[in-house]
Formats: C-alpha cells, sequence, structure tokens
C-alpha cells in the first residue's frame, strides 16, 4: 500500500503540473498534427486510398515517436529544479515509484494527444478503416506504454549528459525499433483488414513486460548514479 501511495502521488503531482502548464501535451500534439498536414499535402489521399490506408498507422507512429522526445526530456527538468532529485535520493520511498508515477503520467499524456490525433488522421487521409476498429483499443495502449516506459527511463539516464537533449532518441530509437514494427504492422493490419492479432499483440506485451521489469529493477541504480 506504501508503494501505490507513492506512485500515486508522483503520477498526481505530474499531472497536476501539466494540468498549470500543458507543455508535454501542447508540444506533442502540434508537431504530429504538422506530421498529419505534411503528408496529406505530399499526396492526394481521395487518389489512391489503399496507398492512405498502408502508410497512415505509419505516419502516425512515427509522428508521436518523434514528438515525445520533447516532453519526455521535459518531464524530468522538473525534478532537477531546487534540489528534488536530491531528496528523492534521501526519501525511504523506492525509486521504482518515482519511475513508475512518472511513467504513467507520460502515459496519459501521449494517450490524449493520440485521443485527439486519430479522428484527424482519419479526416485528412479520408480512411475507411476495413477492420474491426476495436483492436485498436489494445495496440495503442500497448503501443504507447513501449515508447513511454523506455522513453522515461532513458530520459532519466541522460540527465547526466551534457547533450541530453540529443542523447534520448539516439539511444530510444534503436531500442524501440522492434515495438515501433509491431505497433506499424499492427495498426496497418487493422486499417487494410490484414490484421494478425496472433503475432504483433504477443509481440507489443512481450516488449512491454521485459522492458517494463528491467526499467524497474535498474532504475534505482540510475537515480543514485546521477
Amino acid at each position: 500500500m506504501r508503494y501505490l501511495r507513492t506512485m500515486l502521488h508522483h503520477l498526481l503531482k505530474d499531472l497536476r503540473l501539466e494540468w498549470r502548464s500543458r507543455d508535454a501535451v501542447v508540444g506533442i500534439l502540434f508537431f504530429t498534427l504538422l506530421v498529419a498536414v505534411v503528408f496529406s499535402m505530399a499526396f492526394d489521399p481521395t487518389g489512391n486510398p489503399t496507398l492512405a490506408r498502408e502508410i497512415a498507422g505509419g505516419l502516425l507512429w512515427v509522428g508521436l515517436l518523434f514528438a515525445s522526445i520533447t516532453a519526455l526530456n521535459g518531464s524530468w527538468d522538473r525534478e532537477r529544479r531546487n534540489h528534488v532529485l536530491d531528496a528523492h535520493r534521501m526519501a525511504p520511498a523506492p525509486p521504482s515509484a518515482l519511475f513508475l508515477g512518472k511513467a504513467l503520467a507520460n502515459f496519459v499524456f501521449v494517450t490524449l494527444v493520440e485521443l485527439i490525433l486519430a479522428p484527424v488522421f482519419v479526416l485528412f487521409f479520408n480512411l475507411h478503416v476495413l477492420g474491426q476498429v476495436w483492436w485498436l483499443a489494445a495496440i495503442l495502449p500497448l503501443g504507447t506504454w513501449a515508447l513511454v516506459v523506455n522513453g522515461t527511463f532513458f530520459a532519466a539516464l541522460s540527465l547526466r549528459t551534457r547533450n541530453r537533449q540529443m542523447l534520448l532518441p539516439l539511444v530510444l530509437f534503436p531500442i524501440t525499433i522492434p515495438a515501433l514494427l509491431a505497433m506499424v504492422q499492427a495498426t496497418t493490419g487493422v486499417v487494410t483488414g490484414e490484421f494478425e492479432p496472433d503475432l504483433w499483440l504477443k509481440l507489443l506485451a512481450g516488449f512491454d513486460v521485459s522492458f517494463t521489469t528491467a526499467c524497474l529493477l535498474l532504475f534505482g541504480a540510475v537515480l543514485d548514479a546521477e
């Protein structure tokens, strides 16, 4: 119960701070909207609906991946002010509770942007989904968690570096490739009606469980070494 209370405390704190500033959500939303507008102008979605269905899922996830970098880096900037991280090191609370609360807050921010962007992509790319849309209720959370759990961890790891804004994408992108492949293929499969749940959902779930466990176990060492 103490662990849960600590985690919820950090989660609610980040949600309150974001509600006041709205920096993370607005930044992610603006960037991904820009991606949707630019690529919808680059070709005529109405002229080739098959091509639009094949690329829309990839554009959505790639846009979210790039846009999330700024939000993930900024999520730890609050903890650096006034030596807050030093206080976390001395606190008797488990470090993994801090990490889990931070990752869940980032998950909420990115999910909120996805709920806004999904109808926008459908509109801009004139999408007619051929598969079962309800599969997205499993794909989007699993894919989003794969992105934010590693992003939150490596953003904390890069706090010690001088060029942390550049280090996070250099480390995060290669590690996220298996999950990104599953996200894109699963989303595209739903849109085109060729979704294979046994393959892509299992890959995403396995990725999430493996990296979440690793991040929770290693975050204490990252926090103490900062």
